[in-house]
């Protein structure tokens, strides 16, 4: 099932080859036998996808400093979506085409809740935050691949929002082949115990496996579980 194309949101694409990563915000990348730098979205460490010598996918970047966003990499067989300004776009299309379960009438972005903005609001009730995935190790999704304050943060506040008579839930969007999802708690153990804890308050995680092609296209490809 296709949920969008990415291509008309990012001005069509460019193919290269990584070079290395300067820092949190900017790696190295050879496009037509010239040295770019590339602004990379995802701040995670990443360590297991950027490897020196990889096929990378750019887009234009008109408004910004350097020529050209990082779209995604290629690790294996299979393309990995890194650009975190589309997470949001492609969970709304998810939530439209009732894959949580229903169709929504209404439904509110970056709506603020306690100290966070929340991703979505849907249908007034349901408080809905959305995270990327992209770390599989012996075939399991795993989030985060570095400790996040912001995420526990927002864990927190979903587990409040159940406490003030909101629903609350988590979607994970995996863009990487795995079985399962876990949260990752050798990287982060304070947002895995939180996240075992949501789960006890009744916060619903929603975990897609999803396929990026270098047509733009996202296909949806399945539900995943927790793993055992």
């Amino acid at each position: 099932m296709v949920l969008t194309n990415l291509r008309t949101y990012f001005g069509g694409f460019t193919k290269g080859k990584l070079l290395k990563r300067i820092n949190r915000f900017v790696v190295l990348v050879e496009v037509n036998g010239e040295k770019r730098g590339v602004h990379l979205s995802d701040t995670g460490r990443l360590g297991e996808l950027l490897k020196e010598g990889a096929p990378v996918l750019l887009a234009p970047n008109p408004k910004g400093k350097l020529d050209y966003k990082f779209v995604a990499v290629k690790s294996d067989r299979e393309w990995v979506l890194l650009n975190t300004s589309v997470h949001s776009l492609i969970a709304r299309r998810i939530i439209e085409e009732g894959l949580l379960g229903f169709k929504p009438k209404e439904l509110k972005p970056e709506v603020r809740f306690g100290k966070s903005r929340i991703d979505f609001l849907v249908d007034g009730e349901l408080l809905l935050e959305v995270k990327g995935c992209n770390l599989v190790k012996e075939k399991n999704c795993l989030f985060p691949d570095a400790p996040t304050q912001r995420g526990k943060r927002h864990l927190e506040e979903l587990i409040r929002a159940t406490k003030e008579g909101y629903k609350a839930a988590l979607l994970f969007l995996a863009f990487r082949d795995c079985s399962c999802f876990l949260p990752n708690r050798v990287s982060d153990p304070e947002f895995t115990e939180t996240f075992y804890r949501a789960l006890e308050e009744k916060v619903k995680v929603f975990i897609f496996k999803l396929k990026f092609k270098t047509s733009g296209e996202v296909l949806f490809n399945e539900s995943l579980k927790l793993c055992p």
